[in-house]
């Protein structure tokens, strides 16, 4: 009888993993069952209940009035509405390599036919020439003394097009890919953030890519010549004192009137508005506005509406009514400031996109926030933790402590090895984004970019002032480490406060968009005939109950089975082969628990933030890992990249099994959680941290010249200047890669009590008389020794 029993529960399984449909499927269950019966008489207590399940889901007329119709009726009462700001949303943007994690069965060929975004003969030009250039005309110091960029860099950003990376060329711009934008942001910011913001602004969320993609032909030919080419400087007004994350709640008002404009009676509309927190508003000449729409009158056509919602328009920054100019002080010195307005007067022509996108505004926003969230702030972050990489690495072999260079103590190694793999992984994060955003704007995964760049760039900038300690705490010329330290807030809450990307978007974006069914039959509850709904939602429900059936199936044998007869692409050598199938495990246990959580908690789902949290960790750690998998795969191959690879995948796939322990074990009702627990992770935890020989590994690594070193580097701008901050560090560096034997001879020497000597020049004749060092090494390593002196000294005043 066991045995019946366990070949029955194996059928089963193996019809739900290879989903014949449902005709073939239940024909197989039903002749399987039976010919068990009649081998084993107790099995006829199996047969019965699965002849009737069978029969309810083969017979179409019992089918509806069993199963559809009961479960519709109990979701269209359970399922709060969705409001048309959550529509917006939902329906805003595209779907890439998130859905397919997310449905529990990644499709790695077409994983292996996305291929990295590379740069134009034109971009390279820009990188190598305007961009070297501005960096090279910039000290953050100076920045930072002056509270502004100088006129000169100002002037040359205007002159150079850095305002216009995004607008066509037709109109002046250069028109760049988002890889490429992320590549000049990078490299502007590894030299002065203040500048990378400076710049990023006009080519993110502003008036510039709302105008391209949404602008009528009139209104692109007035404003973006002068965009592209620095004359107009834009800036864009959405947060405010009573709206910051919650855009779709803003409060500033638009209504619909007649007035007098150019000395004519137009219909136009009057604005009351109240912005905070506007980058670039203090020097802007034009200014893009987001408000809350309202026609009392019905003067744009249509009497019934009267309620529009949020609209953008575009104003001289001039404009009569409107104040700004006033400053805010973020900590960082870029320009961020108010802008007021009461009773300013526009005309209707002013809506971006003409007044047919009146009450578009909330979908062009979403939309368009995607290049923010997927370019400019992980740019940011990956510039942060290249340079962390460089030069805490450097610092940390430069720096000696109890007679030793503090990067080799075990303790350091930790924060350093994080170092190490968080920027390996912020720069394949970037890549695999950056591709996604050429075929459309990804929603949910320029979410995930946005949060987990951000947090990693605050971990790792962390950990190097840890490192580093005095040398980054103190201000001034010599400070490598302090403008990415000061600029963390402003990246974490810019674009919507990371808390809320983290515990609201990412699933509840996630859930939504990537679910192959959830959507579609969502929309089939708000349908106004029930009965229309209802038949629409049958093969809807029939696939999500083949889709849930299959996951569990394949969840088990992954489990059980450590997922290693599970697809990889079939280019996966023997290094990556594992790690594609430990995210298929995992991406099958996402798909489960999504679906467990969607089918018990409904609609209660989404203010159960703590639980859609971890779901979207759990989502946001495979994407990182895949995106690891996909830079290790497409980058030369050398030990040392692997060494990064291994470490940054480790780390990746044990957060995500934490999270999904987590969510196991805040369950309710609580015998579900365990379950999905002993389901998810029948051996036990399987993806551990790393270990202390990776820790050690990297910690190595991160201080000595290799491959990564040497890719970051040629991403960032790296002075040679050794009066310079960065200069200063990797020109010792770099001398004691030179001179490292001979000094660390007369070290050891010397330490030993070898050397009775109190001064350096001492110890250096005694050692050439002792053999320990060679004539020649003596005034190399004097020149090194003042160096390095030099190179771990703080900045001082006579007075602040």
């Amino acid at each position: 009888m066991l045995l019946s029993v366990l070949l029955y529960i194996l059928l089963v399984l193996a019809v739900l993993l290879l989903r014949p449909g449902l005709t073939i499927g239940s024909l197989l269950i039903g002749v399987g069952t039976l010919l068990l019966a009649i081998g084993e008489g107790g099995m006829w207590l199996l047969l019965l209940p699965t002849a009737a399940v069978l029969a309810v889901l083969n017979v179409k007329q019992w089918r509806s009035e069993y199963l559809v119709a009961p479960v519709y009726r109990l979701l269209r009462k359970a399922m709060p509405p969705m409001s048309s700001t959550e529509r917006e949303a939902l329906e805003a943007g595209t779907t890439g390599w998130d859905k397919s994690l997310f449905s529990g069965q990644p499709d790695w060929q077409a994983f292996s036919a996305v291929h990295p975004p590379l740069l134009t003969e034109r971009e390279q030009a820009f990188l190598d020439n305007e961009v070297d250039t501005l960096c090279g005309m910039i000290s953050e110091w100076d920045v930072h003394q002056r509270q502004d960029l100088s006129p000169e860099v100002w002037d040359f950003l205007r002159e150079k097009g850095f305002f216009g990376l995004i607008i066509p060329q037709e109109f002046g711009g250069r028109d760049f890919s988002p890889y490429a934008q992320s590549r000049i942001m990078s490299k502007i910011a590894s030299r002065s953030i203040t500048a990378a913001v400076t710049a990023m602004v006009p080519n993110s969320l502003g008036p510039g890519e709302l105008l391209v993609k949404y602008g009528t032909e009139a209104q692109k030919q007035h404003w973006l010549p002068g965009l592209a080419n620095g004359s107009e400087l834009p800036c864009f007004g959405l947060t405010g004192p009573e709206v910051g994350s919650d855009a779709g709640a803003i409060p500033d008002l638009g209504v619909v009137c007649k007035g007098r404009f150019e000395g004519q009676e137009v219909i136009g509309l009057r604005l009351n508005f109240h912005k905070r927190w506007i980058t670039l508003a203090p020097v802007a000449t034009v200014v893009g506005l987001a408000f809350q729409l309202r026609d009392p009158e019905g003067l744009l056509g249509d009497s019934s509406k009267a309620d529009y919602g949020i609209t953008c328009a575009l104003l001289p920054a001039q404009h009569p009514g409107i104040e700004i100019g006033r400053r805010h002080n973020p900590g960082a010195p870029f320009m961020n400031g108010p802008i007021m307005g009461k009773d300013v007067f526009i005309p209707v022509d002013w809506i971006i996109g003409g007044p047919a996108m009146a009450g578009k505004g909330w979908r062009m926003l979403i939309e368009c926030l995607g290049a923010g969230r997927g370019v400019s702030l992980p740019a940011l972050s990956t510039s942060s933790g290249a340079m962390c990489y460089l030069m805490v690495g450097a610092y940390a072999r430069i720096r000696r402590q109890f007679n030793m260079e503090v990067g080799k103590f075990e303790g350091v190694q930790e924060a350093t090895a994080e170092i190490a793999a968080g920027a390996y992984t912020l720069e394949a994060m970037r890549e695999l984004v950056t591709r996604s955003l050429e075929e459309g704007t990804p929603s949910v995964m320029t979410a995930m970019a946005k949060y987990h760049a951000t947090e990693l760039m605050r971990t790792l900038v962390n950990h190097g002032m840890d490192v580093v300690g005095g040398r980054g705490i103190q201000l001034g010329p010599r400070n490598f480490l302090a403008a990415g330290y000061h600029a963390l807030p402003v990246a974490i809450t810019v674009e919507g406060a990371n808390i809320l990307t983290r515990s609201l978007m990412i699933f509840g974006q996630g859930a939504m968009r990537c679910h192959p069914y959830l959507f579609d039959e969502m929309q089939t509850l708000e349908a106004e005939s029930v009965s229309e709904g209802q038949r629409d939602f049958d093969p809807l429900l029939m696939s999500h109950l083949g889709h849930i059936g299959s996951n569990l199936a394949r969840l088990l044998m992954l489990g059980l089975s450590g997922a290693r007869f599970s697809d990889t692409p079939e280019d996966a050598d023997e290094f990556s082969k594992r790690w594609y199938q430990r995210v298929n495990h995992l991406s099958a246990a996402l798909a489960t628990c999504a679906d467990v959580a969607l089918g018990v908690l409904g609609g209660d789902l989404k203010r159960r933030e703590l639980l859609s949290a971890r779901l979207g960790d759990v989502h946001s750690q495979l994407l990182i890992a895949s995106s690891v998998l996909k830079f290790r795969d497409t980058q030369p191959r050398s030990e040392e990249a692997d060494a990064h690879a291994a470490y940054a995948l480790q780390r990746a796939l044990h957060a995500a099994q934490g999270a999904l322990v987590a969510y196991c074990a805040n369950f309710q009702p609580r015998v579900l959680g365990w379950a999905l627990r002993a389901l998810c992770l029948p051996l036990g935890r399987v993806f551990p941290a790393p270990d202390d020989r990776m820790i050690r590994e990297l910690g190595g690594l991160i201080m000595a010249p290799n491959a990564v070193r040497d890719a970051l580097a040629q991403r960032v701008y790296l002075s040679v200047d050794p009066e310079d901050a960065v200069g200063r560090v990797e020109t010792t560096y770099q001398m004691l890669l030179a001179v490292e034997e001979p000094f660390l001879a007369l070290q050891k020497a010397w330490s030993k009590g070898e050397l009775e000597a109190d001064t350096l020049d001492d110890a250096l004749q005694q050692a050439v008389d002792k053999n320990v060092l060679r004539a020649e090494d003596v005034e190399p390593v004097r020149k090194y020794d003042a160096r390095r002196v030099d190179c771990v000294l703080t900045d001082h005043f006579e007075s602040l």
